[in-house]
C-alpha cells in the first residue's frame, strides 16, 4: 500500500525516480548502474563494469511485488531478470538468468548504493 501511494504522488507529481543498481555477477565480476521509473509507465534500467553493458526496460506503473524484466548485453546474450520489491517499492533484489547460463544477483535501491 505505501509502494502505491508513492507511485500515485510521483504520478501526480509528474517525475521520475533514479536509484542505483548492481549486478553481482559470477567469479565477483560487479556491474553498476541506474534504474529509472518514469511517470508513463516506462522504466529502464542499465548497468556496466566498463567492458559489459547489460540494459533492459520494465513496465514501472506494476504494482506486484515481483516482476520480471527483460535484459540486453552488448555482447549479445539475452536474459531475464526476476526482482521482488521490499515494501518502499524502490529497493529490492533477485536474480539475473542471461542465454549462455550465466546467472547473478540483482540488486536495487539502497542495498545496491553500498557496491
Amino acid at each position: 500500500m505505501r509502494f502505491m501511494i508513492i507511485a500515485v504522488g510521483f504520478l501526480l507529481a509528474g517525475c521520475a525516480v533514479t536509484v542505483p543498481v548492481a549486478v553481482i555477477a559470477p567469479k565477483g565480476q560487479i556491474l553498476r548502474g541506474t534504474a529509472t521509473a518514469a511517470m508513463t509507465g516506462r522504466g529502464t534500467f542499465s548497468v556496466t563494469d566498463g567492458k559489459l553493458t547489460c540494459a533492459g526496460s520494465y513496465n514501472s506503473l506494476d504494482m506486484s511485488p515481483t516482476i520480471s524484466m527483460p535484459v540486453q548485453c552488448n555482447d549479445g546474450r539475452k536474459g531475464i531478470i526476476m526482482a521482488t520489491r521490499n515494501g518502499d517499492g524502490l529497493s529490492g533484489a533477485g536474480r539475473v538468468r542471461l542465454s549462455d547460463g550465466t546467472e547473478g544477483d540483482f540488486i536495487f535501491g539502497d542495498m545496491a548504493a553500498t557496491f
